[in-house]
């Protein structure tokens, strides 16, 4: 039997004797409306048990733990893993999700502009493309138009004669980022959020929406929608927990600093756009974000190369995880973008996780194995992923002010760790929680 059939084999027997979340994994299994972790494919960042990452605890004796299981998975495998779960979103939302021509989710029936004058969108619009909508991202300083093709012409086939009728525009599809590999499911309660704006000096995070937890009772978050209103997902809520969260034994990297959480899916795996969050950094650079950490990857694209670009020149710091699927796999943005700082997991012995993605230049590395986060609702998981290591390395440089003071810090470690481990001291133990 092939690595690929073993390692779905080992997911399917793992899922059903306990439901997981790819990236946020634990002991205690998941519930969906009790505000634990569902194992619903389509939800919000929800996928088939199928591809998911396997559990810590060992289920059954011919099964690994998820690190040996990873460990025995080549490069190539984990790169078909992530072809076989694009697709699957794809069909899970095909209503409103299509492919561009590298596979990758985009949203259906949609072509993009940047900047473009009443002249260009006139252009467009007397050969048959609907302008469905535009944005306005002041605080960016950028303007997007969003157009519907002509008849039924997919918006990959169209984008091509829209670029040669307005020749020097720019045009692209708008993709679909997802947390930093096999996302995960939302979760039932209500949104955290404080009486009042976050005031003083803030951090920002673009994730899923942040539900409510013991960790936060002291934190000041404000949270804002930008595919709807705001809905929790574990994903966001356990980002949010190693940023600012802080119950008893446990702690974030900086427990009590104010939170902006831009949510860019609104309870919707066919959200995350570009379009998304480019408006959400807008948002968080307009109201004072000097950090902002972005646990999502996906591929290229102007508008958010654009709006990345934007929010850098205002001084602000942006974090980015580089993934989890492979080294084999393309390298994933925002992360790779120059000025933005890559980041990598680590596991508590120091070595790099060996399903760690790539970027094209490396900054630093945090822990992102062996470590618990919050659930929606109350409760912890047992954690692995970039997506974990990234708000570690986010909310310490809000601490320290600079890159330079973050990489005075940084201790060596074992393969790719960029400038160095960050917040080594920062993972807080499942056991220590309650977690097996």
């Amino acid at each position: 039997m092939g690595r690929i059939a073993n390692l779905w084999m080992a997911a399917a027997v793992i899922g059903m004797a306990a439901p997981v979340s790819a990236q946020l994994l634990g002991g205690t299994g998941g519930i969906l409306n009790g505000g634990r972790l569902g194992d619903v494919t389509g939800g919000l960042l929800g996928q088939s048990t199928a591809t998911r990452d396997t559990v810590v605890d060992t289920v059954a004796e011919p099964l690994m733990t998820v690190g040996d299981t990873l460990r025995a998975t080549a490069p190539a495998d984990l790169l078909s893993l992530r072809r076989q779960r694009l697709a699957t979103l794809v069909r899970d939302n095909r209503g409103v999700l299509d492919v561009d021509d590298h596979g990758n989710p985009v949203r259906r029936d949609e072509i993009v502009g940047i900047g473009l004058s009443d002249e260009q969108i006139a252009k467009a619009t007397a050969a048959g493309f609907a302008v469905r909508g535009t944005e306005s991202i002041e605080a960016l300083a950028l303007g997007a138009t969003i157009f519907t093709p002509p008849g039924k012409k997919p918006a990959r086939k169209a984008i091509g004669a829209l670029r040669a009728l307005v020749p020097g525009a720019q045009f692209m599809l708008d993709p679909i980022y997802e947390p930093a590999r096999a996302p995960l499911a939302p979760a039932g309660g209500a949104a955290e959020g404080s009486a009042g704006p976050a005031g003083g000096a803030r951090i920002g995070l673009i994730d899923g929406g942040v539900g409510n937890h013991p960790a936060f009772a002291a934190a000041r978050i404000e949270q804002r929608g930008f595919a709807g209103p705001p809905k929790p997902t574990g994903h966001g809520t356990a980002v949010a927990s190693l940023m600012v969260g802080s119950a008893g034994v446990f702690h974030g990297a900086a427990p009590g600093m104010p939170l902006l959480v831009a949510d860019v899916y609104g309870g919707s795996a066919a959200n995350g756009s570009a379009v998304a969050i480019a408006r959400a950094m807008g948002w968080l650079a307009a109201n004072g974000a000097r950090v902002v950490n972005i646990s999502l990857v996906g591929p290229p694209n102007p508008l958010l190369e654009a709006a990345t670009k934007a929010l850098l020149a205002r001084g602000v710091l942006v974090v980015a995880a580089v993934g989890n699927d492979g080294p084999a796999a393309p390298p994933q943005y925002p992360a790779s973008y120059p000025g933005v700082i890559a980041v990598t997991g680590v596991d508590a012995k120091g070595h790099a996780l060996i399903e760690a993605g790539r970027a094209l230049h490396l900054d630093f590395a945090a822990p992102g194995a062996d470590m618990a986060g919050a659930v929606p609702g109350g409760g912890w998981e047992a954690l692995r992923g970039t997506s974990f290591a990234a708000p570690l390395v986010a909310a310490r440089l809000a601490r320290v002010g600079s890159s330079g003071a973050l990489a005075a810090e940084a201790r060596p470690g074992s393969g790719r760790v960029g400038r160095g481990i960050v917040c080594g001291a920062c993972a807080i133990p499942p056991k220590s929680l309650g977690v097996k």
